[in-house]
């Protein structure tokens, strides 16, 4: 999730929270308020009735007329039952219906004096009553309709009021965000353009102290420094490799000439040849390494060209051939391959002369019979190559580190080399948008496949 989402839905969830514990407060306080204020109509309506009840000479015969007078002043749908000091119904406004009351609430206002029910339908106010000496028990129920139909308009239109907040904090905090955070896109995009070939690229910086701004300037700052660093390596690297060279070179030359002499005994010999190869993998290494120095991962494929791959397994092989007369190679093409291919990629070849002349070199020294089998494939979404030769495996533990720089397995041991061949090669296919595998597909053979997406 993007930084903006996440700010935006942090605040449209904060906010939401908020707006929402107000609202559930704003409808428990004016539930409150309805509650207190029909609690004051029922008490107003007791007072009434004491007072008539108090005043009333002939209470029996004057109670209906009152009643029905009265009816409406006060509460909706009132009903009032009152009883004297024995509990029993003297008078009750309820006609033609059977008269039914909580008994268990009159013994309640012998101690409390007055109750008031909100949770019963209708709901209920009670109040024991001393008029002129005499205990009253006052029963008055009613129906709050119009306090009720207010709480359950106010319900749906917090409701409503919630829902849409909300979903307009949500589309403004995610509009802002992306206002607010609009130069650091843009800081993102310039950065993401930078690259190897472009250190010397500056982001384009505003003239404010925000911290935007502060921040292009310290990688500004940043990209200056990894330049010199970059730039002071590839000198380094370019300029040893182009001085190595020469030596190594008249070294080659030197024991070229002294191989050619009859005059050597067989120990001196076979050792002079060893050291031949070791100049030929220190010369072939060097060279390698300054080819790579020419090149980078994006700027790599402005001088891409068609390249045959036959051709470089063919070239890589003879030139691997004058180190080691003995391999012999088996090149094959799959039966799979479409009748219409002509084995080609776009890539380096110079490179790709690397990768093959590092996969038939170990062909050479670790296999068992100096065999090596090529077997190339070609589909229309990729072209494959693998190279196989018996010998000792690569163990699954050393597998996942076979292609780290100066990784050797067990099976180099008395064999020499510089362990960065296979690191070369993965680095070259890696500018190829290609891949490199190895595995075992049964005992004693070995298999790398080399894979180009097309």
């Amino acid at each position: 999730m993007s930084l903006k989402r996440k700010i935006a839905l942090t605040l449209s969830v904060s906010f939401s929270l908020l707006f929402g514990v107000v609202l559930i407060i704003i409808y428990i306080s004016f539930n409150d308020f309805r509650r207190e204020e029909f609690k004051d109509r029922f008490v107003r309506r007791l007072g009434f009735t004491t007072n008539f009840i108090s005043k009333s000479k002939n209470f029996e015969n004057e109670a209906p007329i009152f009643f029905n007078e009265n009816s409406d002043n006060f509460l909706l749908n009132e009903t009032i039952l009152i009883f004297n000091a024995d509990k029993e119904l003297i008078y009750s406004t309820i006609k033609d219906q059977k008269v039914t009351w909580n008994k268990e609430l009159l013994t309640e206002l012998d101690k409390k004096k007055d109750i008031y029910n909100e949770d019963a339908v209708p709901e209920v106010y009670a109040a024991l009553k001393n008029i002129n000496g005499e205990n009253y028990y006052i029963l008055t129920s009613a129906y709050d309709t119009n306090g009720k139909s207010k709480l359950e308009y106010l319900k749906y239109l917090l409701i409503t009021a919630f829902i849409t907040c909300t979903l307009l904090i949500g589309f403004f905090s995610y509009y802002f965000m992306g206002k607010f955070l609009q130069p650091l896109e843009d800081l993102n995009k310039e950065i993401s353009e930078v690259t190897a070939h472009k250190l010397t690229t500056q982001i384009p910086v505003e003239q404010s102290n925000d911290e935007i701004s502060i921040l292009a300037k310290s990688f500004n700052t940043m990209i200056s420094r990894l330049n010199d660093v970059f730039q002071s390596q590839k000198d380094f690297t370019a300029s040893a490799s182009h001085e190595i060279r020469t030596p190594i070179t008249r070294m080659a030359f030197q024991l070229e000439n002294l191989i050619k002499l009859e005059q050597h005994s067989p120990e001196t010999l076979s050792a002079l040849k060893q050291m031949l190869k070791d100049v030929y993998q220190l010369s072939d290494l060097t060279n390698s390494l300054l080819l790579l120095t020419k090149f980078d991962k994006e700027n790599i494929q402005s001088i891409y060209e068609e390249v045959r791959i036959d051709e470089v397994i063919f070239e890589s092989f003879d030139r691997v051939q004058k180190s080691y007369p003995n391999l012999k190679m088996d090149f094959l093409i799959s039966e799979e391959t479409q009748e219409n291919a002509f084995l080609t990629i776009n890539g380096v070849q110079s490179l790709l002369d690397i990768v093959f002349i590092n996969l038939l070199k170990n062909a050479a020294v670790y296999s068992d019979n100096a065999d090596v089998k090529i077997l190339i494939t070609e589909k229309e979404t990729h072209l494959s190559v693998d190279v196989f030769s018996e010998g000792n495996t690569i163990s699954e533990e050393e597998q996942p580190k076979l292609f780290e720089a100066f990784m050797r397995g067990n099976n180099s041991q008395n064999i020499s080399g510089s362990g960065l061949g296979l690191r070369i090669a993965k680095r070259i296919l890696e500018y190829h948008n290609a891949n490199i595998q190895y595995n075992s597909p049964s005992e004693n053979m070995n298999k790398f496949s080399v894979i180009f997406n097309k």
